[in-house]
């Protein structure tokens, strides 16, 4: 499943809307270090992948920019575990 996510440098932020229900992903940059500090998921719209699409859509960011990654959030850090592909952003 494919989400509108959006990338609100201002506000440190990706999010989307699903169904209604607003769903983010926080950080904190300092330099080029990003610190996802938050994933969040209403329970109506969880199990849809909605977390995961967030948080590639944070390391892809990353990756595009030069920055490197610290998954201070419990789900980013389970995330980048599991994907690999997205370990060499790790700071």
């Amino acid at each position: 499943m494919s989400f509108d996510i959006r990338h609100d440098p201002a506000a440190q932020r990706f999010e989307t809307v699903v169904d209604g229900q607003p769903c983010e992903l926080d950080y904190r940059l300092a330099g080029k270090v990003m610190t996802i500090t938050h994933t969040g998921v209403p329970g109506p719209v969880e199990g849809r992948g909605i977390a995961s699409a967030l948080t590639q859509a944070a390391m892809e960011t990353a990756r595009a920019e030069g920055w490197s990654v610290i998954p201070a959030c419990a789900y980013a850090a389970s995330w980048l575990r599991r994907h690999p592909e997205f370990a060499d952003l790790r700071a």
